[in-house]
């Protein structure tokens, strides 16, 4: 039987200082003034309509201000959303509210202003320690700035931070993607997202990719050994790019891994919402911040909304589901997508234990195997809906 599972709000804020060349998140180089109050009143509004789209009260889990730089907006425009999500939704006492920073847009002393409004978690985006690699990946900062947030965020008491890193960097071999994993281990975060640089169609590297870039083998050799490093200082991995330590999981991020619901408003911004009556709806706000602004307050923000089919539930749920260490289960399979699992999930995990890419666990779960997660695109592809049994959900 579906059930309704967890729900989280993604709040998108769209510009940045400038925009970087491996970026592909709809992003845009601020130009002028930030139309701060502006687009806060345009989020109010769209979320006064959000919040109509659901079918009873739920209380929020989780609220991720992501961007662009969130860190360009500031404390009392934060503060001041952040007592409107509270007077229309209900919110779990324990509620994770984490804000993206540029350590290039921090000043000194704000932390503590972004906590006074509401803030308990931080990402911040350091890329790497190496002066040399933040001006080939285009940030506009360096690495004393990096470390100068991250007193920062000790000085306000926010604790529970996340430190993004890349890896495979133009010319980077594994000791120096080691180096900068140890710089920021010492820098005692919560949560370390360690992801390899990609090259993403529709950016400036695609286009003009930079010299030296590692190849597999090297790229491989340089993941595990920071992997390795990450665990013995106590970071445990629970999804493919990211570790933590006890109980510091990013619950907005864990919540769309494991397949739960979640309003997204700003510019570009992507939900999920599971209705009583079963359907599954995606929804997409529009891109440009010029049209959102313009839209926002009804469903004329709505740029694209449609019901996932049966077979689309099934690649959705493996798609985040394989990602995560902890697998998932057949029973919880059916609760968040109505779908019997013996029909629509168990064959493919049984081909998966085949290849070696999944392993059973005690009770009916399952799991990514290490080969399963160094090959996760084809773990993924075993379930790619099939046009001979797709079908609408009954």
């Amino acid at each position: 039987m579906q059930t309704l599972p967890p729900l989280t709000l993604y709040v998108h804020l769209p510009w940045c200082v400038q925009k970087c060349p491996y970026c592909d998140f709809n992003s845009h180089a601020l130009k002028g003034a930030l139309p701060e109050e502006a687009y806060l009143d345009a989020l109010a509004r769209d979320l006064a309509f959000a919040v109509t789209e659901l079918d009873a009260p739920r209380p929020l889990q989780a609220i991720f201000f992501g961007g662009g730089t969130p860190s360009l907006f500031s404390p009392p425009g934060i503060a001041r959303f952040n007592d409107q999500v509270a007077k229309l939704l209900p919110l779990d006492p324990d509620i994770e509210i984490t804000l993206e920073a540029n350590p290039g847009t921090i000043e000194h002393g704000r932390f503590a202003d972004y906590r006074a409004a509401g803030i308990n978690r931080v990402s911040l985006g350091v890329q790497s320690f190496d002066d040399a690699q933040l001006k080939t990946l285009g940030r506009i900062h360096d690495s004393r700035a990096a470390r100068l947030a991250i007193d920062e965020l000790h000085t306000a008491g926010l604790e529970n931070f996340n430190i993004d890193l890349m890896y495979a960097l133009p010319g980077q071999d594994a000791a120096e993607a080691l180096a900068d994993v140890e710089q920021a281990i010492a820098a005692d975060p919560a949560h370390i997202s360690h992801y390899e640089l990609t090259l993403e169609p529709n950016t400036l590297f695609a286009v003009r990719p930079p010299p030296g870039l590692p190849d597999d083998e090297r790229a491989a050799e340089a993941a595990s050994a920071c992997r390795e490093r990450l665990s013995t200082a106590g970071f445990r991995r629970y999804e493919i790019s990211a570790y933590a330590r006890p109980d510091r999981r990013s619950r907005h991020n864990l919540n769309y891994w494991r397949y739960g619901d979640y309003l997204a408003i700003g510019a570009g911004a992507h939900g999920k919402l599971t209705r009583a009556d079963g359907r599954i709806i995606r929804t997409a706000r529009h891109r440009h911040p010029r049209d959102y602004q313009a839209s926002a307050g009804g469903a004329t923000a709505i740029a694209e909304q449609r019901e996932i089919n049966a077979d689309e539930r099934v690649f959705e749920y493996m798609l985040n589901r394989s990602r995560l260490t902890e697998g998932g289960h057949a029973d919880e399979f059916t609760q968040l997508t109505g779908l019997d699992a013996e029909r629509w999930l168990l064959p493919g995990i049984r081909r998966g234990i085949e290849l070696g890419l999944l392993q059973a666990r005690t009770g009916g779960g399952w799991q990514p195997t290490e080969r399963g997660l160094e090959l996760l695109n084809d773990l993924q592809a075993i379930f790619l809906p099939d046009d001979d049994k797709k079908e609408d959900v009954s």
